[in-house]
């Protein structure tokens, strides 16, 4: 674990996510999802555990959509797939007791640290984290990672759930609403607390949600110095794109953002913008909801999916 401990960080971003946990759970998808999962009820020592790795002023904030079956709703870790967690996090049973939520699918239960399936996902991202940065205090002390959204939804199927297929109107729309407001507001919050430099949303929803949160932020204080926005590939399996050395596009994503952990780009032939599998390099979209600096040349935000 990290040799020093940033008490006040690290009261703020569980006061962060404890509210947010909390006004999830007034919440009723019966109308969406037949199962919602919050793993910050059942799974809250071990996302404390990791909410504990943060360090201030990260170089980047990297922004997830919502817990995947088989990771962050197995062990309350954002992309926490169980080897990774356990391994390279060294969050395990002594560190954090895991439950389970009262209302489970038969098809997805949760095991927690004892979860034998893998989380492709969080398996790719805390493997590329392990590669680049060595060990994850290294990681912590230039980068974090927080989900957007902290429930799971299961269809009566079993099948997994997303948050952009929630409904937007009729039955249902108006829990819609208040679980994006209330995430909305404590990835604002993170934002503020943390002060990356970059904040960068694994796929197109999650950077969506960063932007209408900046923009937010930029709106509250127009004096406020904001983070640069950007997009990476997401690392679902679900993309073929991702399916086709998820690591190494992300490497050359982030580079050709002009995203630098220490004095060099994390990948050095990747320096210069040039296009990916995935596409091209593109300005982001919304020039009010990134920081105006003289860095402001390096606000572009790499394509993924």
């Amino acid at each position: 674990m990290p040799a020093r401990v940033n008490k006040k960080l690290h009261t703020s971003l569980e006061q962060i996510a404890s509210r947010l946990r909390d006004r999830c759970d007034l919440l009723s998808f019966n109308a969406a999802a037949a199962y919602t999962y919050n793993p910050l009820q059942y799974a809250w020592g071990a996302h404390c555990a990791f909410l504990a790795r943060a360090h201030a002023q990260p170089h980047v904030l990297f922004v997830g959509m919502n817990p995947g079956p088989f990771g962050m709703a197995q062990t309350g870790v954002p992309f926490g797939e169980v080897a990774a967690v356990r391994g390279f996090l060294g969050i395990t049973e002594r560190v954090a007791k895991i439950t389970a939520p009262k209302h489970m699918h038969p098809k997805r239960p949760v095991d927690g640290l004892a979860c034998t399936r893998s989380e492709v996902s969080g398996a790719r991202v805390w493997a590329w984290a392990q590669q680049r940065f060595g060990t994850a205090d290294q990681f912590f002390h230039q980068a974090f990672i927080w989900n957007w959204c902290p429930l799971a939804f299961v269809a009566a199927s079993g099948a997994n759930q997303t948050p952009d297929k929630l409904p937007r109107t009729g039955r249902g729309a108006k829990a819609t609403h208040m679980l994006e407001s209330a995430c909305d507001e404590a990835l604002g919050a993170v934002i503020v607390a943390l002060q990356p430099t970059h904040v960068v949303g694994f796929g197109a929803f999650a950077r969506q949600r960063a932007e209408r949160v900046l923009a937010q932020l930029q709106i509250a204080d127009p004096t406020r110095t904001l983070p640069l926005i950007h997009q990476v590939l997401h690392p679902s399996p679900a993309s073929p794109a991702a399916n086709r050395g998820w690591a190494a596009q992300v490497d050359a994503q982030l580079a050709a953002a002009g995203i630098h952990f220490g004095a060099r780009p994390i990948l050095s032939a990747c320096a210069s913008p040039s296009s990916t599998s995935s596409g091209s390099v593109q300005p982001s979209s919304r020039g009010a909801s990134v920081r105006t600096s003289k860095r402001s040349h390096n606000a572009r935000a790499a394509s993924g999916r």
